[in-house]
């Protein structure tokens, strides 16, 4: 217990140094859905474009309850590291589409087994869609990973030829997900500045960084699946309806 307040504290307090470091004070900070922004990220016109993530947890989906509630988009599990495909993948992808649900398709990186073999897990599981997002490569940490992580030089070893395979075959850029510590471990240092970014900040959005979707909230809930996860992932897009529609084509 202990050592998870030091952690919170210290999180805190980081947060503060970069909060002035940035000239960001808290006048400086407003408020949208009960989440803090800068004030030049506060335009509602920006923030029109809603979706969720979902994977096997929410169990059966009901897409078009989805989008009645305003889910543009979807990003939907597919693959994790060289071998697992996500039981729910094909339903998900098909009933998505099938409800005007834009959709797109995460792998779950491992640091366990080669990048080019994690790329054709994904290759064989997700289809060419024409209007799909990118395809997106999660990068967080499991395991032995969330105490010890992987060096930065082993990270992008695998890392660097799985976005090639990717980008070959679907022909677009992947996304790429980060929380503030793998970025800060893996992506930062610009070798990466090329690749959307879609950052995961519940609570604050991500201050540094020129993201393209931002998840914002780990326990949100909506009606419309009923899998032993209640919650389910909130993001947004940054940009305009029009700019979202423009997103990710080839």
């Amino acid at each position: 217990m202990l050592r998870k307040l030091c952690r919170l504290v210290l999180r805190l307090f980081l947060l503060a140094l970069l909060l002035c470091a940035l000239g960001v004070g808290a006048v400086a900070l407003l408020r949208w859905q009960g989440h803090l922004l800068r004030a030049d990220e506060s335009n509602p016109e920006e923030w029109d474009v809603f979706g969720v993530d979902v994977s096997t947890y929410q169990g059966k989906v009901d897409w078009t309850a989805l989008s009645n509630q305003g889910v543009s988009f979807a990003f939907i599990k597919a693959t994790e590291g060289s071998s697992l495909q996500d039981v729910r993948f094909a339903e998900n992808w098909e009933g998505a589409l099938a409800a005007g649900v834009r959709p797109g398709a995460y792998h779950f990186f491992s640091y366990d087994s080669p990048g080019e073999q994690q790329a054709e897990n994904f290759i064989r599981t997700v289809p060419v869609t024409e209007g799909a997002l990118p395809p997106v490569v999660d990068i967080e940490f499991y395991g032995q990973y969330l105490e010890e992580p992987a060096d930065r030089e082993t990270a992008r070893a695998i890392l660097d030829p799985l976005l090639a395979a990717l980008e070959e075959r679907y022909g677009v850029k992947p996304i790429l997900y980060a929380t503030y510590r793998s970025y800060q471990l893996y992506l930062s240092g610009g070798k990466y500045d090329d690749y959307p970014l879609w950052m995961s900040s519940p609570g604050i959005s991500p201050l540094l960084w020129d993201w393209d979707f931002w998840q914002y909230s780990h326990s949100g809930h909506l009606d419309g699946y009923d899998g032993h996860q209640q919650w389910i992932d909130f993001n947004v897009f940054r940009g305009s309806r029009s700019d979202f529609e423009a997103f990710g084509l080839r």
